[in-house]
């Protein structure tokens, strides 16, 4: 399309100059990428409605404000704010429209275009619907084609939520984020096998372990990465135990349908996480603690080298625990024998995780671990040891039991009691491989805060 220069020696000097910029928009980018395109017919228009009042001193800029695969009922669109920018720097006297429902559906909005229009003296025109808004019948006339506009475009928003809604019913995908475990082909969901493994891993996690905090730690151990390729974290967890899909079923606004894809996770297994699901965070913690194993067990030794075994007893309704000799278990303990008989769990587990974080504020502890870190890590500095040392005390107390022992059992090779007290002997290879992901884990949160 050759287009006509319209320069200041075409007209009279005594006329005018009226700078004129074009806006085009479409609501979809469907058929933009053709080499003639709605946006150009739009244009095309315009640009031969100015050339044809260029005796009224109608100018052509050059820059361009096209949006295509936008909705006009929306002011955010970038080549709006651009003609909006260079409106109010001066640049623009008239915006010239194919019609007024390409500059905004939406009579809200349009006032304020409107406003700023006048703000800066700008005029506006549609080369399709000629009206003046000088006049009141002018200002009722473009009020009455903005009110159609807005109701054209409100049909249009029910029409396609009426047609979400009865694809769904069908049991269609819809678009949007495709879930952990499938792939789209064909607008269909497909199953991803080795994804789908992962969300079956998810649910396993939480039935045998009634806690979301122990899945994703476990899930984390064993390299379990979101569909992005992340680290899986607790809402993703519950995002999974949550999401109908992986039962071959599809949802709108609370109605549930049978859903055209495959399920990947068995019906049976949904309902056990499910059934847990139902219990508080707080029920399942206090019923985790409960049933948790003993902090010390396999780790607590008397004085003759035999390992000491935790039981319990309930006397009045309350739980007591304690960390009984095995001769003792066996019945062929003398009383004079010098070993320590039982002992309260409690008390000692409290005693042991007590002298745990007084050794680990030593310094010969730090640079001991220190020295075994550097192995694996040679850039490893003395103070990020200590500081990953220092982040383990706060963060204890918010650990499950099963958690606790975990890092108990990676921390501490053995717990002697004998009459005198109890002798506690660290690993540092532990410690070293502990500090190694406390000092992975701060990078990685100091990576996402940036």
């Amino acid at each position: 399309m050759s287009r006509r220069k319209l320069t200041d020696e075409a007209m009279p000097a005594s006329v005018k100059k009226l700078r004129c910029a074009v806006y085009t928009r479409k609501s979809t980018d469907e058929g933009l990428d053709k080499e003639f395109n709605t946006l150009d017919a739009q244009r095309e228009a315009c640009e031969a409605y100015i050339a044809s009042q260029r005796a009224e001193g109608w100018v052509l800029v050059r820059d361009r404000y096209d949006d295509g695969g936008f909705s006009g009922g929306t002011l955010d669109r970038p080549a709006l704010k651009r003609l909006l920018a260079d409106i109010e720097q001066g640049l623009i006297d008239v915006v010239v429209l194919y019609k007024i429902d390409r500059l905004s559906r939406s009579l809200m909005d349009f006032a304020k275009l409107v406003e700023t229009f006048e703000a800066h003296g700008v005029t506006f025109t549609s080369v399709t619907q000629s009206f003046s808004t000088t006049t009141s019948m002018g200002r009722l006339t473009l009020n009455i084609l903005l009110s159609f506009a807005q109701y054209e475009r409100e049909i249009i928003g029910e029409r396609i939520r009426d047609k979400v809604a009865a694809s769904k019913a069908r049991g269609m995908w819809m678009g949007g984020k495709v879930p952990l475990g499938y792939d789209v082909a064909d607008r269909k969901l497909v199953v991803n096998d080795a994804e789908a493994a992962r969300v079956r891993r998810v649910f396993e996690l939480f039935v045998e372990t009634d806690s979301g905090v122990e899945t994703v730690r476990r899930l984390q151990a064993e390299g379990v990465t979101a569909k992005s390729g992340r680290p899986i974290d607790k809402g993703d967890v519950y995002k999974i135990l949550n999401l109908r899909t992986y039962i071959g079923e599809v949802t709108h606004k609370g109605n549930v349908y049978r859903g055209e894809h495959e399920a990947i996770v068995p019906r049976d297994l949904w309902e056990r996480a499910h059934a847990v699901l139902q219990v508080s965070p707080r029920k399942r913690a206090a019923q985790n603690r409960q049933h948790a194993p003993a902090l010390l067990k396999g780790l607590i030794y008397g004085v003759d080298g035999r390992a000491l075994s935790p039981t319990h007893c309930v006397k009045n309704g309350r739980l007591y625990r304690y960390y009984v000799a095995q001769r003792v278990l066996k019945g062929d303990a003398p009383r004079d024998d010098g070993i320590v008989r039982r002992v309260s769990a409690a008390e000692i587990e409290a005693a042991v995780v007590d002298q745990v974080r007084a050794l680990l504020r030593q310094p010969e502890v730090v640079v001991g671990t220190w020295l075994a870190a550097r192995t694996e890590a040679p850039d490893l500095k003395e103070v990020e040891v200590r500081d990953a040392l220092a982040r383990l005390e706060p963060l204890w107390g918010e650990l499950f039991p099963a958690e606790q022992a975990r890092l108990m059992r990676s921390v501490v090779d053995r717990v002697v009691v004998g009459p005198g007290g109890a002798d506690i002997r660290l690993r540092v290879e532990g410690l070293s491989s502990l500090v190694h992901d406390l000092t992975a884990n701060a990078l990685s949160a100091s990576t996402v805060a940036a």
